[in-house]
């Protein structure tokens, strides 16, 4: 059983790189607990391992007494000296414990420790190698999809994870064997075992296309400020240049747009508008507006981040969007508070 052991914890080293020195300490571990429990806890035992020799030994201390009162716990001075005249009383004698009643604890014992080692050093392997890629992107494979709930699990490296339906894009239709990205949200420590939280909604994810996409972004040059996001829909990204040469929405859309486009295929459906960031929040409110054209932003006196915007009339529609989308959007973007009107309305409420 020893040789077998040893080979099997060699095995475990190379294929999943879980250490031997770990699972022996483990098994050393459990071997004495499990002997203390088969025995009734009759004295204390210490558990020898000889890598090399691949043996495992176990052997019962007894404290060496003058008269011994118990036999379990206990041997004689006399006795003890028969072995070895450099015995006192007070010293600890060992007996190899009889090969037969450890194997038969040992192979249990190191079975059940086994199983659990693995487990719990691939989830610690687990945790350690998705807490580096927190916030990171990372390539996903659909393994089916729940008829009922929507849910999606997803293959990472050698690992099943589940991508939750309120984490998927509105209008994107997952189906066993799709390769997609996913953003890793958190890394959670739970009692059954690491919980990696995915997301294909989080603004966090159109950064990293972005960065992957866009050399610029990846050097320093050219600067995310904000994203704001509706998944499935629209996404807003102000970028702003740490060169004067260089174009931050020219560089982020790329040629013939292909950055952008790029982007896109990984956001079905969803239109991206690239807004240069300004510091001054008229301009960046104008430019966050977009595709309409402002006529005049001006700051509203009795609060800090509310603003009037004029658009002109066939520029309304366009400025608010469906359903209040754009507008929503770049108040988000810019983090201020808009109210959007024609210039005839502004117009007449002048008037008045």
């Amino acid at each position: 059983m020893n040789k077998e052991l040893f080979d099997a914890l060699d095995l475990l080293e190379k294929e999943r790189g879980i250490q031997k020195e770990y699972m022996i300490e483990r098994i050393e571990a459990a071997l004495v607990s499990a002997y203390k429990r088969d025995s009734g806890n009759a004295c204390p035992v210490r558990v020898k391992t000889d890598t090399k020799a691949k043996e495992i030994k176990m052997y019962k201390q007894l404290t060496v007494v003058e008269t011994v009162t118990n036999p379990k716990s206990e041997i004689s001075l006399e006795e003890a000296n028969r072995t070895s005249v450099t015995y006192s009383v007070g010293d600890i004698f060992e007996v190899e414990v009889a090969p037969r009643d450890f194997g038969r604890i040992s192979a249990q014992t190191a079975k059940q420790v086994i199983i659990q080692g693995i487990r719990e050093a691939e989830r610690g392997m687990m945790i350690k190698e998705y807490e580096e890629k927190k916030e990171e992107i990372v390539q996903a494979l659909v393994l089916r999809v729940d008829p009922v709930t929507g849910n999606a699990t997803v293959e990472i490296g050698k690992n099943e994870m589940m991508l939750y339906k309120n984490e998927q894009i509105n209008g994107e239709t997952l189906q066993a064997g799709d390769r997609i990205k996913v953003f890793i949200i958190e890394v959670k420590r739970e009692n059954r075992g690491p919980s990696i939280v995915l997301s294909r909604t989080h603004p966090g994810l159109v950064r990293r296309l972005f960065e992957m996409e866009v050399p610029e972004i990846k050097d320093g040059i050219v600067e995310i400020k904000n994203i704001a996001r509706e998944p499935g829909s629209r996404t807003k990204i102000a970028v702003s240049s740490n060169d004067p040469d260089v174009d931050p929405v020219g560089a982020c859309i790329g040629p013939k747009s292909i950055r952008k486009n790029n982007v896109s295929l990984e956001l079905p459906n969803e239109k991206i508008d690239i807004i240069k960031y300004s510091d001054i929040p008229e301009e960046f409110i104008s430019s966050a507006l977009a595709p309409a054209s402002v006529v005049s932003v001006t700051k509203v006196s009795d609060s800090e981040k509310m603003y009037r915007v004029i658009v002109n009339e066939d520029q309304l529609s366009l400025a608010i969007g469906r359903e209040g989308q754009n507008a929503r959007l770049a108040a988000k973007l810019t983090g201020c508070k808009v109210d959007i009107k024609s210039v005839k309305t502004a117009e007449a409420e002048s008037v008045e």
